[in-house]
């Protein structure tokens, strides 16, 4: 999601201690991913090496130095961010855009002329080194962006674990482990490695405070057929927690998973396999021996995005919740402008985040709040800097895109609200998302279906319009707010994991006029079997419910573009917010004013 700031780093001498690095190991180009040793999404600050090394702080993205340049890749969510923070030492590849390479590509084409490319080989996943780098000769080295950020590096966190009650998880962790035995068993393997950081809090129902805006914990877990062994650092470990584990599951240093899997791997007979995930990386692959390991998806991948019956109750309370907090809060914003107030984007966000900690079981941000005015939110993942940001224009589109942690459910939401009045072409637009917003929504389609981006694009299409980044991605319970493999996109991930019932997907089409304003529609929806006056093929149908009650941005809506049946969802949809909302706003009387004017109908 969004990262503080849009300033350039001088990256001049980091780049030149780097080089030196490179050349003492003969190393002709160095590889910096954004992930850390776990392939975690947002990483640490101590992990976060691409952005120290290149001065983009984005999510995704590959740093590529050679000799005499550097390169970043990045993908369409990014353009305009990454323009803004690289300095000249850098050349931006904006992967997607015909006749640019990937950085895997770039290695393997030899674009950046490198006869011999260098990588930390925690950084880099087996399965990429397998099936993309074939006849070449990847060295394998220590991080070299480590020994250039020296002591400057920020430490490790080693926040406190905590204990996830089954009254929210919905499931014990001793099932948990029983249902990966069963997998085991399917596959014939010995054991498998756990190296996800949300996997890991997931099967044993425990949370963390190690990443920002992810309540999860730095861990490894090993579950062989007859054991299971949690690798943390026990000063995060209380005695609440090691009881609620009991002695099923043995506890060991962090720092000792690699010498275990050693002696795993030794101790293997022929023909025995031990399964890791298509993220594992290659130090942990070879730690095991390559003769052993199978490499596929984690199957706690797909038994984690399939929401319980109590997960799902906890997205429906936690989103209402959550509403009551945003609804507050464009209520105050609003207000706040027509007194002439004058509000940073910074400012904005803050008062939001203040709404939503008063909230029931609130546990943090999901995400840096993306609070955006005008040009800014064109930015896709933009987020203000406390330090330097836009002040927040009545004039202008403004588009807000946060979510919250709560022990019951993650929370994504994005509106985007004109509180003067918008243009003709504004109106047009947004309601262009919103048509395929509404095409999402209600859906159906059947079992084995993944391939419903298309349905979120064709108004905007019709106007020539279009979006550079998926239409929705998984969403974790109390976990990481992006959670995979499921999602609704044209990644390969997305595409081949068909969607089922009690999977969490957003739905957040959008268009962005560079320069001038962005608008994105943004709800959590469930997948839920439908109802349907057949059945084709026996195969069965779904659709969506969605658990988001925020309004839409009712001044931006152009009604005679929306259809009757459309128009009826906006006003259904409207109902709905202020049956289930409005209970939760009877102390705040500006709010609940703003909420009704909001959800009258078309």
């Amino acid at each position: 999601m969004g990262a503080v700031g849009t300033q350039t780093v001088d990256t001049t001498e980091r780049l030149a201690a780097l080089r030196n690095l490179m050349a003492e190991r003969n190393i002709d180009a160095y590889v910096v991913p954004s992930e850390d040793q776990h392939f975690s999404e947002y990483p640490a600050e101590c992990d976060k090496r691409r952005a120290f090394i290149s001065g983009f702080n984005g999510s995704a993205g590959t740093a590529i130095v050679t000799k005499d340049k550097a390169y970043l890749f990045t993908d369409g969510r990014y353009f305009l961010q990454a323009e803004q923070q690289l300095d000249r030492n850098w050349t931006l590849m904006k992967q997607g855009l015909p006749d640019v390479p990937t950085w895997q590509e770039s290695i393997t084409k030899n674009v950046t002329s490198a006869a011999r490319p260098g990588i930390d080989p925690e950084l880099l996943s087996a399965c990429t080194s397998t099936r993309s780098f074939v006849g070449i000769d990847l060295t394998y080295c220590e991080n070299l962006v480590d020994l250039v950020w020296g002591s400057a590096r920020p430490p490790r966190p080693k926040n406190p674990i905590f204990s996830l009650d089954v009254k929210y998880a919905g499931v014990d962790h001793a099932t948990k482990l029983a249902r990966v035995r069963q997998e085991l068993e399917k596959q014939n393997a010995r054991a498998l490695v756990v190296a996800m950081l949300d996997e890991v809090a997931w099967l044993f129902n425990l949370r963390g405070a190690d990443i920002d805006f992810n309540p999860i914990f730095f861990g490894y877990a090993v579950v062989t057929t007859d054991n299971a062994i949690l690798f943390v650092d026990p000063e995060q470990v209380s005695q609440d927690v090691r009881a609620q584990l009991g002695q099923e599951v043995q506890l060991r240093p962090y720092d000792a998973f690699i010498p275990y899997l050693k002696e795993l791997g030794a101790d293997l007979q022929a023909g025995q396999k031990v399964l890791i995930g298509d993220k594992t990386n290659v130090a942990v692959a070879e730690a095991i021996g390559l003769s052993y390991i199978n490499i596929a998806r984690s199957p706690i991948a797909d038994l984690k995005t399939i929401k319980n019956a109590t997960e799902i109750e906890g997205f429906r309370a936690s989103h209402i919740r959550d509403g009551s907090a945003l609804i507050r809060y464009f209520a105050w914003l609003e207000e706040q402008l027509n007194q002439g107030v004058k509000l940073s984007e910074s400012q904005g966000a803050d008062q939001l985040e203040k709404f939503r900690s008063e909230l029931l079981s609130f546990k943090g941000l999901s995400f840096q709040t993306i609070s955006s005015t005008g040009p800014n939110g064109a930015i896709i993942h933009y987020s203000p800097d406390p330090n330097d940001c836009a002040i927040i224009q009545k004039d202008q589109v403004y588009l807000c895109d946060s979510g919250g942690q709560y022990l019951d459910g993650t929370t994504d939401v994005t509106r985007t609200l004109h509180f003067g009045t918008p243009t003709d072409e504004q109106r047009r637009a947004f309601t262009r998302v919103l048509q395929g917003h509404i095409a999402i929504d209600t859906a159906i389609f059947p079992n084995g279906t993944s391939g419903v981006d298309t349905w979120a694009r064709r108004y905007l299409w019709r106007d020539g319009l279009d979006y550079r980044h998926g239409t929705g991605h998984g969403v974790g319970h109390f976990l990481n707010v992006h959670e995979g493999p499921q999602g609704i996109g044209t990644r390969i991930a997305y595409n081949s994991t068909p969607l089922k019932p009690g999977m969490t997907v957003s739905n957040e089409p959008g268009y962005y006029a560079d320069g001038e304003y962005g608008i994105r529609i943004e709800n959590v929806v469930i997948v839920r079997e439908a109802q349907t006056p057949n059945n084709f093929g026996d195969k069965g149908f779904l659709g969506f419910e969605h658990v988001t009650v925020v309004p839409m941005g009712r001044n931006l809506i152009d009604v005679p573009l929306l259809s009757a049946d459309e128009r009826g969802w906006v006003d259904a949809y409207h109902k709905e917010v202020w049956e289930k909302v409005s209970p939760l706003l009877e102390g705040d009387a500006r709010a609940r004013a703003w909420l009704h004017r909001e959800c009258a109908p078309l």
